[in-house]
């Protein structure tokens, strides 16, 4: 497939899965409309950069819908003088399209395979790039003024909470009754909370299973 075929179908991205489904953050769509997707894609699924579905990358992991990401992302509010943190780099695209709208991205992935490809895509651009466990973020680049945590997780650990500044975002998928569910939430006077938005399809991540509670 061509360069000029793969830039027609960005535009489309932008136009029918963004715009129509509450995208509506000019910075966030000017972005993803310039990053090239296909290149954070497994070359035999290529095909498959601007479809609205989970893209598989191997070891039970997938790449999100661009939808639930643009979503996630307009929602939380970038700003250029921001210090991000974005939890489940996977190939890189997320961590790319982010360092486009704030001034600092640190990106965490925990699997060996997915973390080597986002090395490569991500080589030239400001985004450090962070390996070890998900659910653990990276305390040592915060505090945060935007934590995304790109995909669908059963809770947000308070050791995650505690990486973002006083009045910092945080933006997921919380997945309740088997269901995901965009959400955002802000942290101020010392306590934090979370909104939802709507459902959407999206990857769940590991390493957040909600601690069970056992009863007798």
């Amino acid at each position: 497939m061509s360069e000029q075929n793969f830039d027609e179908m960005r535009r489309m991205m932008v136009a029918s899965q963004l715009r129509t489904t509450g995208v509506n953050n000019p910075r966030v769509l000017a972005a993803m409309g310039a990053v090239p997707r296909e290149r954070f894609v497994p070359a035999d699924r290529a095909e498959l950069a601007y479809a609205d579905t989970l893209i598989p990358l191997g070891n039970g992991r997938q790449l999100n819908t661009p939808m639930s990401f643009g979503r996630l992302l307009s929602e939380a509010g970038p700003q250029p003088v921001d210090r991000a943190l974005l939890i489940g780099a996977a190939t890189g695209y997320a961590a790319a399209v982010l360092d486009r709208l704030v001034a600092s991205v640190v990106a965490v992935e925990e699997d060996p395979a997915l973390a080597a490809l986002a090395g490569q895509a991500l080589a030239g651009t400001g985004v450090k790039l962070v390996e070890g466990p998900l659910e653990r973020g990276y305390e040592r680049g915060g505090p945060y003024d935007l934590i995304l945590i790109d995909g669908a997780v059963e809770f947000v650990p308070d050791a995650i909470v505690e990486q973002l500044d006083g009045n910092g975002r945080l933006a997921a998928a919380l997945i309740d009754g088997g269901v995901a569910r965009l959400s955002v939430g802000r942290k101020a006077g010392g306590g934090f909370g979370m909104v939802s938005l709507s459902d959407a399809a999206s990857a769940v991540l590991p390493g957040f299973a909600k601690p069970r509670v056992f009863s007798f």
